[in-house]
């Protein structure tokens, strides 16, 4: 600790020989006008970690936060700490408050509390501690110093310090994220290892000040960065921790060797053994089943929709090591790991070679060996050779085996060989196709009457299956009705018909609805306006790329979307008898490999016909696809907002 707080008094110019270091620091930082827009100012945060042999850890944290305007005194309100009891210790060793009179005031740490962190879905017995700051004003700060030692995750119950140990026993890893929600002037980390371990790391998305020695037998290495910046972040960018500046640190040698580790703690633990119970069930489920995928689908299907996902099994098997299949079917609940160790039970017991796999839900796996995973999965190895992903978390109700809202998205395979870290491949937009189609009718006095149809694939299908899968029968009408009335209040419903919603393996989901619309058209002497069902964003909600703000000209990081997808609509509208065609919107063609849109209208005699397709290719986009998708997303708004206009 003496050498990192030597390294804060170097970076604000204070000696080190100061009679109160803190105050004089406080004074560098100045009256805070340059930090005018946020509420607080990490005035230096640092972290000093002490890695022992077993990869226990004992970390020291030393902050020092001045409150900038009202917002950030009720912010700094508490201090607020949370971990997993399980797996890591937690105390507060020291906090202060340095008024901006001088005045010093120092917290009573005893009044610390101790309680359970709230919780929704995954009750596993985290908690915080917490310690009531009071009222502080603008100009005040807070120093805080905290010790704790463990890890994240928990592996198997045992005492004393040994809990602590990491699931990988002997290894290190940490990930540390240089960025937040307030300005930094300083933030520092510092770790110490055992010489004899080869610690890999890497920053990214930045540069930071390193620096390494030997100190008592052990490599020091020391990380800095100076006037960190709070990101502006943009409408659907990708997750902070792929484009913000973080270090990556971790003794593993690769992922090849993670991997081997992840396959190896499930076999000797015996999460997938099989009960009579279980295999009764699976021959059950199979029975009549025509060939492999059949099979393979049945079982995920059932693991995905009969396990709820609720966290509160609890026992031995938590974190890296998946609870026993036995606990899961008696239970028919737990979180994804859970679902995909019974899925894994399920598979092996009808005699497929099956494994766990890890991955980030959400954001990136960069290349150190760091455990950079939310999430578990299925791999199943079918007669081609080839592994295959499944997910029973993502897909309840889905057609999908693996949800393409995971695509471009990073995975490691716990498998008997080893694997590398790899990454799911985009998934074709015909796969999510929402195809809209109308057929319709137009009186002289702006009467429109017809019938327009929905009918939706993949992911498409999901949400649109959503209408009623999400709600009970007795409001299903109301929901399909909401999406015309949304647009013309005054519209009247006649007949509503869709495909067994509860049949989402028989076939893709669709929905007719009969319609009439008094008043569709704008009726101004002999003169008619209006914008046809479809162009006009008639089932908008399904269809994600609108929902973006094409207002924005140029994005600085890549962005997502929900999945790769394509919209058809196509409609034909019979006319009243018209003296001429005043105005119709001109066609737009759009070509782009990420993103691409082509439609408009024709008129052969008294028959409007709308034609448009747009196409978006993948999940997940650079900065370089923007101008592509905000053309096709810009097409399409321009025909919603542009009406035809005849004379009768």
């Amino acid at each position: 600790m003496k050498r990192l707080l030597l390294a804060l008094l170097i970076g604000f110019g204070v000696s080190a020989v100061a009679q109160d270091p803190v105050k004089e620091i406080l004074l560098k930082t100045g009256d805070g006008s340059k930090y005018a827009n946020d509420n607080q100012l990490i005035v230096f945060d640092s972290t000093s970690v002490d890695v022992q042999e077993s990869g226990l850890t004992y970390v020291w944290t030393h902050t020092l936060t001045k409150v900038l305007n009202s917002k950030g005194t009720i912010e700094l309100g508490v201090i607020k700490y949370g971990y997993d009891p399980l797996s890591a210790f937690a105390e507060i060793k020291k906090a202060v408050i340095y008024k901006k009179n001088g005045q010093v005031v120092f917290l009573d740490i005893a009044k610390v509390q101790d309680y359970p962190a709230p919780a929704r879905a995954i009750y596993w017995g985290a908690r915080e501690i917490m310690l009531e700051v009071g009222r502080v004003e603008p100009g005040d700060a807070v120093e805080v110093i905290m010790f704790r030692k463990g890890f994240t995750y928990a592996l198997l119950g045992t005492d004393d310090d040994d809990r602590y140990i990491p699931p990988m026993k002997g290894q290190f890893y940490d990930i540390v994220e240089f960025f937040g929600f307030n300005p930094v002037k300083i933030k520092t980390y510092k770790v110490s290892v055992p010489k004899d371990k080869q610690l890999q790391y890497e920053f990214y998305n930045g540069e930071c000040t390193t620096s390494a020695w030997m100190e008592n037998g052990k490599m020091v290495y020391l990380f800095s960065k100076k006037e960190i910046l709070p990101i502006k972040s943009e409408p659907k960018m990708v997750a902070l921790s792929d484009i913000a500046p973080k270090l990556l640190l971790s003794t593993s040698p690769d992922w090849l060797a993670k991997s081997t580790w992840f396959f190896k703690v499930n076999e000797d633990f015996g999460s997938f053994e099989t009960t009579a119970e279980i295999n009764a069930k699976v021959k059950d489920i199979l029975r009549g089943a025509s060939n492999e995928m059949d099979s393979v689908s049945r079982l995920t299907h059932w693991c995905a929709d009969e396990i709820r996902y609720s966290g509160i099994s609890m026992g031995d098997g938590e974190g890296f090591t998946l609870h026993k299949g036995s606990m899961t079917f008696a239970d028919r609940c737990g979180v994804c790991k859970d679902k995909a160790g019974m899925l894994i039970t399920m598979l092996r017991a009808a005699g497929f070679k099956s494994y766990a796999a890890m991955t980030m839900a959400g954001s990136r796996i960069d290349y150190i060996p760091a455990d950079q995973f939310n999430h578990c999965v299925t791999v199943v190895k079918l007669r081609d050779g080839k592994y295959h992903l499944l997910d029973p978390t993502w897909v309840p109700f889905v057609r999908e085996l693996w949800s393409s809202a995971e695509q471009q998205q990073q995975y490691l395979m716990g498998v008997p060989e080893g694997a590398d870290l790899a990454t799911t491949p985009i998934s074709d937009p015909e796969n999510h196709f929402v195809k809209i189609n109308g057929v319709s009718e137009l009186s002289a006095e702006g009467t429109l009457r017809g019938r327009i149809t929905i009918a939706a694939e993949g992911q498409s299908d999901a949400s649109v299956r959503g209408l009623f899968k999400n709600s009970p029968r007795s409001v299903w009408f109301q929901n399909v009705e909401r999406e015309v009335l949304r647009l013309w209040p005054q519209a009247k419903i006649t007949q509503v018909k869709y495909a067994d919603p509860n049949d989402y393996l028989g076939m893709n989901i669709w929905i007719a609805i009969d319609f009439v619309i008094p008043e569709f058209a704008l009726v101004s002497g002999n003169t008619l306006l209006f914008i046809p069902l479809g162009p006009a964003g008639i089932f908008k909600t399904y269809q994600g790329q609108l929902s973006f703000d094409t207002g924005i000209k140029e994005r600085k990081f890549p962005f997502r979307d929900r999945c790769s997808r394509v919209v058809e609509i196509d409609e034909s509208m019979q006319l009243p008898a018209l003296k001429s065609l005043c105005r119709i919107p001109e066609s737009i063609v759009s070509e782009g490999d990420a993103a691409s849109y082509h439609g408009g209208y024709k008129l052969n005699n008294t028959i409007l016909t709308f034609t448009g397709v747009a196409k978006f290719g993948k999940r997940i986009y650079e900065t370089t696809d923007w101008p592509q998708y905000k053309a096709a997303v810009d097409a399409q708004n321009h025909f919603s907002e542009h009406a035809v206009i005849i004379e009768l």
